[in-house]
């Protein structure tokens, strides 16, 4: 148990700290010598890169949000097998806890006043490790969603809604995951979700208010992130 406690620990600091490396903030800061936070919606996150500096700022950015996910997740794997022994721990466990702490870290970055963005592109990332097959479904729903919707924010939520139903279907009936880590992973992807709809608390007053800003159209004054 203690060494247990330890290698989570370890895991959950190490991804926190790569989450709280945030890849529009430093992508704008290197290429325009800018605060991605003080254009736009102000979010230090993809879309609001893409408005406010176009394709090549946003393409770094969607990369190294990526990469900061997958490569958190790799490490606290790595983590635990040095600490535990490979095979004594179930890695999707381990995965979904370090990815929520990249999550956390990309919103309240610890680097720049813990003041970061919403999330979604390190959610993903997660995926791509320990649940792939999780991923290439939630990609062309979130996908489908945006091309009927227009809004990247409706996408975003909607995927986030339907991430703990699908994982739970899947894992349960056609991975034949024991129950109980069913539930456990279910629960913990929730936590994600939860954080990812919080996030856009403010896109959905906008949505609300009808103020929010299509991804394909003109833009209004009240912009999207």
């Amino acid at each position: 148990m203690i060494k247990m406690i330890i290698a989570g620990v370890i895991s959950i600091v190490i991804s926190y700290l790569l989450g709280s490396c945030n890849s529009s903030i430093i992508t704008v800061r290197l290429l325009r010598h800018e605060d991605i936070r003080e254009h736009g919606s102000k979010n230090a996150g993809l879309t609001n890169t893409l408005r406010c500096y176009g394709k090549i700022p946003a393409l770094i950015t969607l990369i190294g949000d990526l990469g900061k996910g997958i490569v958190s997740v790799l490490l606290s794997i790595f983590v635990f097998n040095l600490i535990l022994g490979k095979g004594s721990f179930d890695s999707m466990t381990v995965g979904y806890i370090s990815g929520i702490a990249a999550i956390l870290g990309h919103i309240f970055p610890v680097y720049y006043g813990f003041k970061g963005g919403k999330g979604v592109l390190v959610s993903c990332s997660i995926l791509i490790v320990i649940d792939p097959l999780t991923f290439v479904i939630i990609i062309p729903f979130f996908a489908v969603v945006l091309l009927i919707s227009k809004y990247v924010s409706v996408a975003s939520i909607s995927a986030a809604v339907f991430y703990p139903i699908l994982t739970f279907l899947l894992h349960y009936f056609a991975e034949n995951v024991d129950l109980n880590l069913c539930i456990i992973h279910t629960v913990l992807v929730a936590i994600t979700s939860v954080l990812l709809i919080y996030m856009h608390r403010t896109n959905i007053q906008r949505l609300k208010n009808g103020t929010e800003n299509k991804f394909f159209g003109k833009k209004k004054e009240d912009k999207n992130g």
